[in-house]
């Protein structure tokens, strides 16, 4: 009898680059979120405040949450380049923890929140679509 043939999918290069970026990207948007948290905390009057807006928590209470879930994101993009399947879900997670954010974030930093927001959804689609592929290179 002979032996079935197994077909190997070989990786793109293209997605391989996706997933690269991605966890790069989520390493800046860590430290981006980490600069913002420690900007709320240390320096209490950096962010204005809106008065008509339906979130309001006090700025040094965003600075923790930008500080807590930077450390998070920091942490997730290192462990996509391990290639694990736990580190593309916990990226993919806090991409759309980092979207969240920035959209209850908006009347602070409106036209910040709104770039960090289209880039967290451009990781979640590289980790998404192409994340196992960095696994097979």
């Amino acid at each position: 009898m002979s032996q079935p043939t197994v077909h190997r999918h070989e990786p793109s290069s293209w997605a391989i680059g996706f997933t690269g970026f991605a966890a790069f990207i989520l390493i800046m948007l860590g430290i981006f979120d980490i600069l913002a948290g420690l900007a709320g905390i240390f320096k209490n009057e950096f962010y204005v405040v809106t008065s008509d807006y339906v979130f309001r928590l006090n700025v040094t209470a965003w600075g923790w949450i930008h500080l807590i879930v930077g450390v998070i994101v920091f942490a997730a993009g290192i462990g996509i380049f391990s290639g694990s399947a736990w580190a593309r879900a916990v990226g993919v997670f806090m991409a759309i923890v980092i979207c969240i954010e920035n959209f209850l974030f908006l009347p602070y930093y409106p036209l910040w929140s709104i770039l960090i927001i289209a880039i967290a959804i451009a990781v979640i689609w590289a980790l998404t679509a192409h994340g196992r592929d960095i696994t097979e290179a």
